[in-house]
């Protein structure tokens, strides 16, 4: 773990113990003081990198050349200013497509209806009844008034079954219409149905594609999502729209949608400019917002855990020798990073605030990008019961001093609190007015007399 104080504001350590001399019968690697209170700091150092408070690479959303460009490299912008437009004929002939096809809907489903035709017996029965009448006729010219009777019974009641017949066959051919319907009527429910709903699907999508056409006409416009300043980009020139950026570009509503793709170096591609040929998914113009500058620092972990929100930090950048920055932590990140000695690093985002030189005047404001180093107040105790770093002797996961009692030393095992470079804070082990070893405390033994 790196720790540091911060030189500016921490007492000498003649200042923080009352160091006594040696005497003749004293080793002279070994001094004795008092325990005092003073103020202690803990920093932690980790090297970070300034950044924006947001950046939008715009890209161009379809094929086409760049009609005008407004802006130039460097400038400042407002949100909603208007950057650059393209000239598609390729994208409004998609959006003038989906429009046609939105129109076109699917014919309407009719369920039959079937009606069988009734039988005409009408000729047939005017024959029928002709021949009932000559055999009534013929029944009235017998003489004998019985048989006579008889055969006339005979003959109508032969006429009433024939009419009775005609009838049930009308009600037949009625009932059997009636069922073929009802089995028609089933089975095309369901088809109905099918088709209606694959009717609206299609007229969702056709929708859709309009809506993704329309969105892909309207950011030939190209404006800005916020203010900040304008970097302007370089495009594959052709207009060809090759590789992925050329796959992507078939697909509808792409252009400012796409992806960050690698452009190969900031060198390689034609510089944009009015009437260079673009394709889809090429970087027009780059806004990055500097109203508030970012640290993102990269904390060992072995220190990350002593972060909080709104920890203080001082900030000194490389391109500004000789001024210091204040910075607060706004978050700490949770993805550990791999470090090059094989140990992980955690990231932490701080705010950049003002920085000034050490004569006070105002140091200039950086830009992204930059590299710092962040010196972060993890701990700070104004009156806190200290002891030099020195003074301290590890054994296993205990932290022990040599207290000096009736002249003799004795181990004292100690808790301790904020760690400075020079100082350490003591939280229980000792008082003050104590009298520890405060240099060659590793070669002191218990039971050794000391003045």
């Amino acid at each position: 773990m790196s720790r540091v104080t911060l030189r500016r504001g921490v007492a000498p350590l003649l200042v923080l113990l009352a160091l006594t001399g040696c005497t003749s019968e004293e080793p002279s690697t070994v001094q004795v003081g008092e325990v005092k209170r003073a103020p202690v700091t803990e920093v932690v150092e980790a090297p970070a990198t300034i950044g924006a408070r947001a950046s939008a690479t715009l890209r161009s959303p379809a094929q086409g050349t760049i009609a005008k460009l407004y802006v130039r490299e460097g400038d400042r912008v407002r949100k909603g200013d208007i950057l650059a437009k393209i000239r598609s004929p390729q994208a409004q002939s998609q959006l003038q497509q989906a429009r046609q096809a939105s129109k076109m809907s699917a014919p309407a489903t009719v369920t039959p209806n079937v009606r069988l035709p009734s039988l005409d017996t009408r000729a047939f029965d005017r024959k029928v009844a002709t021949h009932f009448a000559k055999a009534r006729k013929e029944a009235k010219k017998v003489e004998d008034a019985g048989a006579r009777k008889q055969l006339l019974n005979a003959i109508e009641l032969a006429q009433t079954q024939h009419e009775e017949q005609t009838k049930a066959l009308a009600s037949i051919t009625a009932q059997l219409s009636r069922s073929i319907n009802g089995v028609l009527s089933g089975v095309t429910s369901g088809l109905s149905s099918s088709m209606a709903s694959l009717q609206a699907v299609s007229k969702s999508q056709a929708k859709a594609a309009v809506k993704a056409a329309e969105s892909t006409v309207k950011s030939l416009t190209i404006k800005a999502p916020f203010g900040g300043v304008v970097t302007l980009g370089r495009v594959s020139g052709d207009g060809a729209g090759s590789g992925v950026e050329g796959l992507l570009s078939q697909l509808p509503g792409g252009g400012q949608q796409l992806p960050s793709l690698p452009s190969g170096g900031s060198s390689s591609g034609t510089p944009v400019a009015t009437g260079v040929p673009v394709s889809a998914g090429d970087s027009i113009v780059t806004v990055t917002d500097v109203s508030k500058l970012l640290l993102d620092a990269d904390v060992d972990e072995t220190d990350v855990l002593l972060v909080r929100k709104g920890v203080k930090a001082a900030v000194e950048l490389d391109a500004v020798p000789g001024a210091t920055y204040t910075a607060v932590v706004t978050g700490i990140g949770v993805t550990p990073k791999e470090g090059t000695t094989g140990g992980v690093s955690y990231p932490v985002r701080l705010t950049l605030g003002a920085g000034a030189f050490d004569d006070g005047s105002k140091a200039p404001t950086p830009k992204p990008g930059m590299s710092a180093v962040t010196r972060l107040t993890v701990r700070e105790s104004p009156t806190a019961v200290s002891a030099p770093a020195s003074a301290i002797v590890s054994s296993g996961r205990e932290s022990v001093v040599w207290v000096v009692r009736n002249g003799v030393a004795e181990r004292q095992a100690v808790k301790l609190g904020a760690q400075g470079d020079a100082v350490v804070e003591v939280l229980s082990g000792l008082s003050v007015g104590d009298r520890i070893v405060v240099k060659g405390a590793d070669s002191v033994r218990g039971g050794q007399r000391l003045p």
